[in-house]
């Protein structure tokens, strides 16, 4: 046997074994490459589209937090203006009532002052007549001196 028909003879199996794989096996093969390229390529998409959406999430809870700390401190600030307003408006009520209690303790010891005064000016014009009797040895009679003893009280 000579060589080159030896092969060709084995080409004619190799021909025909390509042919057989090109038409039956190659396809299911390559359509399996395909798909698992298209899940691959889908999932890398949804992968990229997910970062997307995580990023644009990311910068609304951001922009959410910012403007939550805004809102907190102006409330926190409000709060404070509030309650040193709360603080100031019963500093003045209490300035306030403490001026009316030194207003009526004044008001009452002027009274005090005023009722002591007259109750010494009658103690001092009792004496006065009891001094004026013993000096004149003669009882003075009240209603009938009425007038010189509120001269008397007056002056003192």
């Amino acid at each position: 046997m000579n060589i080159n028909a030896s092969l060709f003879i084995q080409w004619i199996p190799f021909i025909i074994l390509v042919f057989i794989t090109m038409r039956f096996i190659w396809p299911p093969i390559v359509k399996a490459l395909d798909e698992r390229a298209d899940k691959i390529r889908a999932g890398l998409a949804a992968a990229d589209q997910a970062k997307a959406e995580l990023a644009s999430a990311n910068k609304k809870v951001d922009e959410q937090l910012a403007q939550t700390r805004n809102e907190t401190t102006k409330l926190l600030s409000d709060a404070e203006k509030r309650g040193a307003s709360i603080v100031e408006e019963a500093k003045k009520r209490a300035e306030d009532e403490a001026a009316k209690i030194i207003a009526a303790a004044k008001a009452e010891a002027e009274q005090q002052s005023v009722r002591a005064r007259e109750a010494l000016r009658e103690q001092v014009a009792a004496l006065a007549v009891k001094g004026a009797e013993q000096i004149l040895q003669r009882e003075v009679n009240a209603s009938v001196h009425a007038e010189l003893l509120n001269r008397l009280k007056t002056e003192l």
